[in-house]
């Protein structure tokens, strides 16, 4: 089916440099459905949608009964496909499509759906470790696309969030997002690969994790290590993960921002039998549970800022140089400004 499109941008707070990858077309935003093929019975022209990105042929297994995120044929809509949301028009599949939240502009509706559903599956589809009210979660990259909604999933979820930050001016933002309390990570030496063990160099970097390991007891209480780890950060941060997680608990991770080489001192994953599990988007329930979420208004889209079409080049180098707001990013693509929230007001220009 196709669509008239606006679309979002994905944005991640990491620490140190980031490595920057970026499809050729966005894999998310909010349109109106402009055509529908013959088959299609749940949308029809006219309607008013989001688009989350996951991509399946539906007829094996795990697409009926099982996954549909460990089918064969997944694929993510925008980064290995031809069609995205930098397009007046796109092509999606019609089980992509989630109702619009009516009480956003457009341009919030395009920013959220890949990093929020994302968060959710990372923090409730890994079972037995899903969230559960009172346990504590450390969120790294608290202030970018994918922490914004972390902490305000993990907040809704009655879960304690503590939120990672490069900066102390976006504090304030993370702790108004609901995080029981955060950390400046330049406080703290002891980011990158793992050195080798029983060096002078190890041993550094052992009473640095445990310094950084002590201020996150600072806010959940002596003794009491996280349950949860969001990773996304990848090489830079893996090691103290795997380190301050509890015995028991998960270090989920979706992406690799600093580096895909993550180190790790194995005997503490081993004998404190904690759970490394690898991520990736969400099927359609899960998105759509998150969806329903933003629909209710129980949570924001943290978009910070938004670039008209002949500006997308130099969103894209924010991104690469670390240089955007906390939250969200969006473009304009078909809107011809911001603010407006239906189509009338788009036609109305």
């Amino acid at each position: 089916m196709a669509l008239d499109t606006n679309a979002g941008l994905v944005q991640y707070d990491a620490p140190e440099k980031d490595l920057y990858e970026v499809g050729e077309i966005p894999p998310m935003g909010s349109g109106i459905v402009w055509a529908v093929g013959d088959k299609v019975r749940n949308w029809k022209v006219g309607d008013e949608v989001v688009i989350h990105c996951n991509q399946d042929d539906g007829d094996d297994e795990e697409c009926n009964g099982g996954d549909p995120m460990y089918s064969t044929s997944q694929r993510i809509w925008g980064y290995e496909t031809p069609d995205g949301s930098f397009a007046q028009f796109t092509n999606v599949q019609a089980q992509q499509l989630l109702p619009r939240p009516k009480h956003l502009t457009w341009e919030e509706s395009a920013c959220y759906t890949l990093t929020l559903a994302t968060a959710y599956r990372m923090l409730f589809g890994h079972h037995p470790h899903e969230l559960k009210p009172g346990q504590n979660v450390l969120v790294w990259g608290a202030s970018g696309g994918l922490g914004s909604y972390a902490i305000q999933l993990i907040n809704a979820a009655g879960g304690n969030a503590i939120g990672v930050i490069s900066d102390e001016s976006k504090r304030d933002f993370v702790m108004n997002l609901g995080a029981k309390g955060v950390l400046n990570r330049k406080d703290f030496n002891c980011w990158g690969q793992l050195p080798t063990v029983n060096t002078p160099e190890y041993a550094e970097w052992f009473k640095e994790v445990r310094k950084f390991g002590k201020a996150i007891w600072d806010i959940t209480g002596k003794g009491n290590n996280v349950d949860m780890v969001f990773e996304h950060p990848g090489e830079s941060t893996f090691p103290v993960s795997t380190f301050v997680c509890k015995k028991g608990g998960m270090v989920v991770i979706c992406a690799g921002t600093t580096g895909f080489n993550c180190t790790f001192d194995v005997r503490y994953m081993w004998m404190h039998q904690k759970r490394l599990q690898g991520s990736h988007f969400a099927h359609l329930k899960q998105a759509a549970s998150a969806n329903r979420l933003m629909v209710e208004r129980r949570l924001d889209p943290c978009m910070s800022e938004v670039f008209p079409w002949a500006e997308i080049p130099g969103a894209h180098m924010k991104m690469m140089n670390n240089q955007h707001k906390p939250g969200n990013m969006s473009v304009l693509v078909q809107s011809p400004r911001t603010g407006l929230r239906t189509l009338e007001d788009v036609l109305a220009g």
